[in-house]
């Protein structure tokens, strides 16, 4: 028999996984990848008697390669938040699933558990930019102010690590950052502890910000914004949580951060609007390659010359009303 976990590489994946192997310490196969990679059932090819959890990964995406691993007499524990199309109904499959844009995985896995690592799903819940329920369920840590907002930064810089086309652009591969976590009990021996990853991750997430701020918009009206990064790596690290921040600072406007796909297009980062979140996955499932959860959604690789329709597409679906908001593209 083999244990397989299968994450992905965010936070919200990364302490999911902490979460269930705190209660539960196990040996096992790690499959991940990038923030975008979710596809990642695909790489499994199960045995009988194989137990696999699967976390933070779309069952919509991932559901040909679900029904194969159960028809190999694996075992499945599948938790997750973003879209699940049709669940099958099976002996050896149990999910956990609930699509509400204000719960993350980490959070299905903290209820699971009965709270008994909350500052692992705190961490992640402020990595998914879920501030309220990560700070809702901080109520019952008795933690300061201050110990709340290391937390905070801690889950945005996690997140801010499993965002790029590939793992070269990240500071460490998903797996390895998981590893490093894991010999950790808590989010607060991480940041302590001068010889750990976490200076690594804080720095090149604060100087990747910094020179994303610099960068102009490319368009804007009244509800929506478009950024088009430049073409390197510290921009495909960046546009996730760069969205992220733009979305807190302006809650009644969506945002689309742009990135240079390696391949020629762009990957998409689009945020709705935190007074109204919803749409977002409806919105990039108009392209191909785009999905994602009503919040917060992408897509894996935007051809260029979709890019006009694609702007228009996002004015029209966050516009408030017909008069407001007039388009203004940066020359």
């Amino acid at each position: 028999m083999t244990i397989v976990d299968v994450f992905n590489g965010d936070a919200d994946g990364i302490c999911a996984l902490l979460q269930l192997r705190l209660d539960n310490p196990q040996e096992s196969m790690l499959i991940t990848g990038v923030k975008r990679d979710i596809e990642l059932l695909a790489r499994v090819d199960a045995q009988p008697g194989d137990k696999i959890s699967v976390l933070d990964i779309s069952l919509e995406k991932n559901s040909r390669h679900l029904k194969r691993v159960l028809a190999q007499g694996a075992e499945v524990f599948y938790v997750d938040h973003h879209a699940a199309g049709v669940i099958p109904e099976h002996a050896r499959l149990t999910t956990l699933i609930d699509t509400n844009p204000n719960t993350c995985t980490s959070l299905l896995i903290d209820r699971h558990l009965g709270g008994k690592y909350r500052a692992w799903a705190v961490t992640a819940a402020f990595g998914d930019n879920m501030n309220q329920s990560a700070e809702q369920a901080a109520k019952q840590l008795s933690i300061s102010a201050t110990e709340l907002d290391a937390l905070k930064t801690l889950g945005i810089c996690i997140n801010y690590n499993g965002y790029g086309s590939t793992v070269e652009d990240l500071h460490f591969p998903p797996d390895q950052l998981y590893r490093e976590l894991a010999s950790y009990s808590t989010p607060f021996d991480f940041m302590a502890d001068s010889q750990s990853a976490y200076k690594k991750l804080h720095d090149g997430y604060f100087d990747d910000l910094s020179l994303a701020e610099q960068v102009a918009v490319e368009c804007a009206n009244e509800h929506m914004a478009v950024i088009i990064l430049p073409d390197e790596a510290w921009s495909r690290r960046i546009s996730g949580v760069y969205g992220n921040q733009l979305s807190n600072q302006h809650p009644e406007r969506a945002h689309a951060i742009l990135s240079h796909h390696p391949k020629g297009g762009y990957v998409v980062s689009v945020r709705a609007p935190l007074n109204n979140k919803t749409g977002a996955n409806e919105l990039c499932k108009e392209f191909p390659s785009g999905g994602g959860r009503k919040g917060a959604a992408g897509i894996n690789q935007l051809p260029a010359d979709q890019l006009d329709h694609f702007i228009a597409r996002l004015s029209s679906r966050y516009k408030r009303a017909p008069s407001q908001g007039r388009l203004q593209r940066a020359t």
